[in-house]
């Protein structure tokens, strides 16, 4: 699962040192976003089924999959399934569906970004870009000292990545274990959507800013596994303003 593996290299400074999957029937899409993504340092393979692109993520095991939603044999959305039983890849879906509920039912599925087509390719590259820049899921920050943050029966440990809740262990994302410690880091404060895109996704990023209630929504399920409405609790809603963590 290239995520544990370590942070990825290269990409910016031209290097083959990440790895791209494509899964798109449309060959001319595939020819363009191929050139762009060669030119920024990625080795590309591409298949055009959700069957083949299955078999070769196993063999590949990529950084970052784009994956069209309306595919031959198997459509996106359970290939995204499937992809999240065994691959941490970041996952961009490609669909021409522009309707709010399609991009929640991809984004819950496991998508990382949803991007609506027409699109410029160059945007579907900083999009690229500003994912590989997060830390990996599991991918330890540096030891300079141990940083554990605890409210009541929720752990954090920003080094090792890990976070527990009532002693037990909670499995996020890369993308969810950052929105939680960008929440943390001012307890009390109301994030804005927007704010909480530029520290997550990253500056550069202009999609929907919606993707932030998705992602929380997950968060809070998780959170609520393990205990029951930690979610909530933890993580409050201020209605037309943002989010905010009630430290405990």
């Amino acid at each position: 699962m290239r995520r544990e593996d370590g942070p990825a290299l290269g990409v910016e400074s031209g290097s083959v040192d990440s790895r791209a999957l494509i899964i798109e029937d449309e060959k001319n899409l595939v020819a363009l976003l191929r050139g762009y993504l060669e030119r920024e340092g990625f080795e590309v393979a591409e298949a055009a089924d959700g069957e083949a692109g299955i078999e070769i993520a196993r063999r590949l095991e990529p950084d970052v999959v784009v994956l069209d939603w309306m595919l031959p044999r198997m459509d996106g959305l359970e290939v995204l399934r499937e992809l999240r039983r065994f691959s941490e890849a970041y996952v961009i879906m490609l669909t021409a569906r522009a309707e709010e509920g399609d991009k929640i039912v991809g984004l819950s599925a496991g998508a990382d970004d949803y991007l609506t087509k027409p699109f410029s390719p160059g945007e579907l590259v900083a999009r690229v870009r500003a994912m590989l820049r997060r830390p990996r899921a599991g991918t330890p920050g540096p030891q300079e000292e141990e940083r554990i943050f605890r409210s009541g029966g929720l752990e954090i440990d920003p080094d090792r990545r890990l976070v527990r809740l009532a002693g037990e262990e909670v499995a996020l994302t890369a993308l969810e274990f950052d929105l939680l410690l960008a929440l943390v880091s001012r307890p009390g404060f109301v994030f804005v959507r927007r704010r909480l895109l530029e520290r997550v996704w990253g500056e550069d990023y202009f999609g929907d800013d919606h993707v932030v209630d998705v992602h929380i929504a997950n968060l809070r399920k998780k959170l609520d596994a393990s205990e029951r409405e930690a979610g909530n609790r933890y993580i409050r809603t201020v209605r037309g303003v943002g989010y905010k963590f009630e430290a405990r």
